[in-house]
């Protein structure tokens, strides 16, 4: 497993052409949030916003519409009923579905159809209630090129794997039967892919706190929509999440979801345009 490093994220972070417009940069969808947990749709799609993706819709309970046009004016919302969701995930380069979703037979329709839907051209990333979902339905994932984003926890629910069997080698074995990629977050978080697998080298305890894991599916849509989805690209949003953290850790006990977010746009800038530094400073 290689460590991945400032210099490898510096390659997948690239100055934005002088023209463009905010097609180029992903359509991301953001299938979150049930009554209880609308949190989760709110911080996902606003580091999905702030890591730069050119267009955000969230489809999330009606509960939470209210709240997330007040917070983030820059997404789209929508409801996820069959009829207005299937279009939606039609036209979307990245997909989201999990964060705060619940597992109420409501949100196993939803995520069924989300899975239907989605085309191998498409990138879905499956995260939170959704794992969970699966590991309990056994649901198929459908043609898309899926993301996997659990922690231990949820890997163990997934795979069958105990946190303390979660080796590498098992866990290799296990993303292969299951396909796609896996982000198994933990310290440090581990990006493994068909072909390579990454160890992350920022974060720390300061990010263990409520909504980390939905804010870094969030980054890691914007950047596979901007950059296109590869194991360097995901390693890269995993690595960019953390730094940020890291930063707010500087000065901060605890590095608030809704403050990283707020880092990103700044460290995206620094990686796209200058010379690799030893570090990264404000």
């Amino acid at each position: 497993m290689e460590k991945f490093t400032e210099q490898m994220a510096r390659k997948v972070v690239r100055p934005r052409p002088s023209i463009s417009h905010k097609g180029d940069f992903g359509r991301v969808l953001i299938i979150a949030g049930d009554e209880h947990f609308g949190g989760a749709a709110i911080m996902s799609a606003t580091a999905a916003v702030y890591a730069g993706a050119g267009l955000v819709t969230v489809a999330t309970n009606r509960s939470n519409w209210q709240s997330l046009h007040a917070r983030l004016p820059e997404a789209m919302v929508t409801d996820w009923d069959a009829a207005t969701l299937t279009p939606l995930l039609h036209t979307a380069d990245v997909i989201v579905v999990g964060p705060g979703l619940g597992t109420t037979d409501d949100a196993q329709r939803v995520l069924k159809l989300s899975l239907t839907e989605a085309t191998a051209k498409q990138t879905v990333i499956i995260d939170g209630s959704a794992i969970d979902i699966i590991a309990q339905t056994k649901l198929a994932t459908g043609a898309g090129n899926i993301i996997w984003t659990p922690h231990q926890m949820e890997w163990q629910r997934l795979s069958g794997l105990a946190i303390a069997d979660q080796t590498l080698a098992a866990n290799t074995d296990a993303r292969q039967k299951l396909g796609g990629t896996l982000v198994l977050k933990g310290s440090p978080t581990s990006i493994i892919a068909a072909d390579t697998s990454y160890e992350n080298t920022t974060g720390g305890p300061a990010m263990a706190t409520g909504g980390s894991g939905d804010t870094l599916t969030g980054v890691i849509a914007a950047l596979c929509g901007e950059f296109g989805t590869s194991a360097e690209t995901i390693a890269t949003a995993v690595w960019l999440h953390s730094a940020a953290a890291d930063e707010i850790a500087k000065s901060s006990y605890v590095a608030l979801p809704t403050q990283v977010v707020q880092v990103i746009p700044q460290l995206m800038r620094r990686l796209s345009v200058t010379e690799a530094p030893h570090t990264i400073g404000f």
